[in-house]
């Protein structure tokens, strides 16, 4: 339980969030993603635009490898992860803004501006995070808190 919390305390808690996410994405979605649906409804977003069957399905493990670096990097909060997971998040938020706007599925103009919103946030403290990215946080907690 204490390697848990030395753990925790290594990042600020939305840090936290993001390596959970990316650990949830590297080891549990992308997973089923690739090896159980059908490549006839496999879907994966680029810079916006949507990939459809083999497309997709060809580009998932790229997914996959970047959320592994993702997931690893916030473990060891790397250093090489400031600035890639700061533009990575910003190109996410751009890619959900113009999902919005081009996809039948989207909402449009202000679904557009609410998702961009909310994921450019992210992409900014990680982006003023790059202090709390170095190895030797690794050695001690206290350091990156």
């Amino acid at each position: 339980m204490e390697f848990v919390i030395n753990e925790w305390r290594k990042r600020p808690w939305w840090m936290n969030l993001m390596w959970i996410f990316t650990i949830y994405m590297t080891f549990i979605y992308l997973p089923y993603d690739i090896f159980t649906k059908d490549v006839a409804i496999a879907e994966e977003v680029w810079f916006g635009f949507v990939l459809k069957g083999w497309w997709a399905r060809l580009t998932e493990p790229l997914h996959w490898l970047i959320y592994g670096l993702g997931a690893y990097g916030f473990w060891k909060m790397k250093r090489w992860m400031h600035p890639w997971a700061a533009l990575y998040v910003f190109q996410i938020a751009i890619a959900m803004a113009m999902f919005n706007m081009l996809d039948p599925r989207g909402v449009g103009i202000w679904g557009a501006v609410l998702t961009f919103a909310l994921f450019v946030w992210p992409a900014i403290v990680l982006w003023r995070a790059k202090a709390r990215f170095n190895e030797s946080a690794e050695s001690d907690p206290e350091s990156a808190s």
